[in-house]
């Protein structure tokens, strides 16, 4: 198997045609042809389904895509390494960000990595936390903020920051409370919830299972941030998030947040990396202006409901 080969087939499957791929890549069409054949034929599976107009990829192939971007990932990665000035860093690092955390997170991240780092290419990729875990571990993506749901231990894992959930109702929902409620009362209300296992479905099923509650009262499973936050407004029903999500809202007053008590909902967020994949001099420089990033947004107050876990400053590189 030849990098070359990994270059063809990705190439292929990007533009679903063998003619537009060879152009990409600057070889003629019959050559092309003749690599990804000898590629199907080490691997003992054809990756392509062939079409009258162009071709999609088979079950093989979709299993093989992430493994070959990840490979050639990690050979940029290593590439970069070794031909960076001195002093100077230099490479791509892709950064996988729940929804629930990038209205909070992405734009000082970019921002901060362009002013300490500008020949490091950030690319941001908003996902479902189910979604990251797997592209962290195969290489897709080489840091991701995570919750700690006590299942992170094959990553390499920095704690941030720990965030308050709130009740966030309509401003003029009937139902809503005026003061403090307890969990039992919280989780009787009509819920919208993120789809288990993503964002904080687990830790709201978790606390009503520790404390001998029924399940949420969910009403409707809603994974995207912009989707819940037009059904809150709707007046759909509740939600339990951190604010920062629904910040705007709730300053505007269009949504409204309350405390759980005396009961607390909390959610521990964690810089991650693979284990198994060396971390770029990129990827351990942008993972230290994350951790001072989310540093400073704690100690200005700028991070609603979010307390800094205070650790060592080189402890997520060389764990």
């Amino acid at each position: 198997m030849e990098l070359r080969q990994l270059r063809y087939f990705l190439a292929i499957a990007e533009h679903g045609s063998f003619s537009k791929a060879a152009t990409t890549v600057h070889i003629a069409q019959s050559a092309l042809s003749q690599q990804l054949a000898q590629l199907e034929d080490e691997l003992g599976q054809p990756l392509f389904h062939r079409l009258p107009r162009g071709v999609e990829l088979t079950p093989a192939g979709r299993a093989f895509h992430p493994h070959a971007l990840a490979i050639l990932r990690q050979v940029e990665d290593a590439r970069h390494s070794v031909t960076q000035t001195e002093g100077e860093t230099v490479g791509k690092v892709i950064f996988g960000i729940p929804h629930s955390v990038s209205q909070a997170l992405a734009l000082p991240l970019l921002k901060a990595v362009r002013a300490a780092l500008p020949r490091v290419e950030l690319e941001l990729t908003e996902e479902l936390t189910g979604n990251l875990t797997p592209q962290l571990r195969t290489g897709l993506i080489h840091l991701a903020v995570l919750f700690d749901d006590g299942q992170l231990d094959e990553f390499r894992s920095q704690a941030l920051l720990e965030e308050s959930l709130l009740l966030i109702s309509p401003a003029d929902a009937p139902d809503a409370p005026h003061g403090p409620i307890s969990l039992r009362d919280a989780l009787r209300l009509p819920l919208i919830l993120p789809a288990a296992p993503h964002g904080v479905r687990p830790i709201v099923e978790a606390a009503a299972r520790q404390a001998g509650l029924a399940a949420p009262n969910v009403i409707a499973d809603i994974s995207s941030i912009s989707i819940l936050r037009t059904s809150l407004l709707a007046g759909l029903g509740h939600t339990l998030l951190p604010p920062m999500p629904m910040q705007h809202e709730l300053d505007s007053g269009a949504l409204r947040a309350t405390p759980i008590a005396p009961e607390t909902l909390t959610r521990c967020l964690m810089l991650c990396a693979s284990r198994q994949i060396p971390a770029s001099a990129a990827t351990q420089a942008v993972a230290r202006v994350l951790v001072a990033l989310v540093g400073q947004l704690c100690r200005d107050g700028k991070w609603r409901e979010g307390r800094l876990i205070t650790t060592e400053q080189g402890s997520f590189i060389n764990s």
